[in-house]
């Protein structure tokens, strides 16, 4: 769908900005096509501009008529996306164009993250600085790098890149209203030393997955109580009354994302099915009694699999990561 998923919705220089803007592969750290894309839009309509050498991108506009004197506003974005995509999609976010949906309510994207977050942004000041009937002073607009995984862009800036002393930061979620101030976060690294035991002989290999959640920013979705798919598994694995063992456990893929899907292979005796699928059904009538209102699509499977593991974690490893 994607191109027709913004047929008819206003501003249309915004959404025309957006929809070329999410066509460009743009993970963090590999922005290089979209600030390419930055440069195209400034030669393209006789904007100078500015590079520094980390890739950040500054393009002047030219005040309305009358306002050559205002002061200088700078509008700022960031190029890069965060890259997420549900279980099963196929998409290389390194080549892939994002398939955008038209909910008629909501423009979203087909199993993978949007990329509104900064793209609508950088959209915006591109559709500000072309909108004839938007009356200004003199424009910056400032296309910086590698927000979602380090600040880079933000934090090479170098004095005197931009000349504007007002900034208006365009990433945000609310219409109609301003936010002084940020939010930060805190990267912390656990590290185990992995230990590995026999599987036992009787074990049959069992696929339990959490999906169907929102997940959503870390930082602005949080608020929303949704539900974190690495700790609902780690609360069913720590409710199984049967004897299992642990082989792999993995869940989310971002640090700034709160995780979607989380899964684990697990062994336990196969006449403990039954066993298992009832903590199973319980836990997610539980835990549906907590996050029906925000994630109502809360998903538990279990699937056997026809794999023989030579290897699990250790009993006392299993314990230390299930008490995380």
């Amino acid at each position: 769908m994607s191109s027709k998923a913004i047929e008819g919705l206003k501003p249309a220089l915004l959404w025309q900005h957006f929809y070329e803007l999410s066509q460009i592969p743009r993970p963090s750290k590999r922005e290089e096509k979209a600030v390419e894309f930055v440069r195209e839009y400034a030669r393209r309509n006789n904007f100078k501009f500015d590079e520094d050498k980390v890739g950040n991108i500054v393009i002047h506009v030219p005040a309305s008529k009358g306002k050559e004197k205002s002061p200088t506003i700078v509008l700022q974005g960031h190029v890069d996306m965060v890259c997420e995509m549900n279980k099963g999609t196929k998409h290389d976010f390194d080549k892939d164009p994002i398939k955008l949906i038209n909910t008629g309510e909501w423009i979203t994207a087909d199993g993978t993250t949007l990329g509104a977050d900064n793209g609508i942004g950088v959209a915006a000041g591109m559709a500000v600085a072309l909108d004839k009937s938007a009356v200004h002073g003199p424009l910056e607009l400032l296309c910086t790098i590698d927000e979602e995984t380090g600040m880079t862009g933000v934090n090479e800036l170098q004095p005197k890149f931009i000349k504007g002393k007002t900034l208006l930061n365009m990433d945000s979620e609310e219409d109609g209203a301003f936010y002084v101030g940020c939010s930060g976060g805190q990267d912390t690294a656990g590290i185990f030393n992995l230990e590995y035991t026999r599987t036992r002989k009787n074990f049959a290999a069992y696929e339990l997955m959490v999906t169907g959640l929102k997940g959503g920013h870390s930082g602005l979705d949080i608020i929303q109580q949704r539900a974190n798919s690495i700790k609902l598994l780690g609360q069913l694995l720590s409710q199984l009354n049967v004897n299992f063992q642990i082989a792999k456990i993995s869940g989310g893929s971002l640090r700034n994302a709160i995780p979607r899907e989380a899964e684990a292979v697990i062994l336990f005796d196969p006449k403990d099915l039954l066993k298992v699928k009832k903590v199973i059904k319980n836990f997610i009538a539980s835990s549906l009694l907590e996050y029906k209102a925000v994630d109502p699509k809360l998903t538990v499977t279990l699937k056997k699999l026809r794999i023989k593991l030579a290897r699990v974690l250790k009993l006392n490893l299993q314990i230390r990561l299930l008490m995380l």
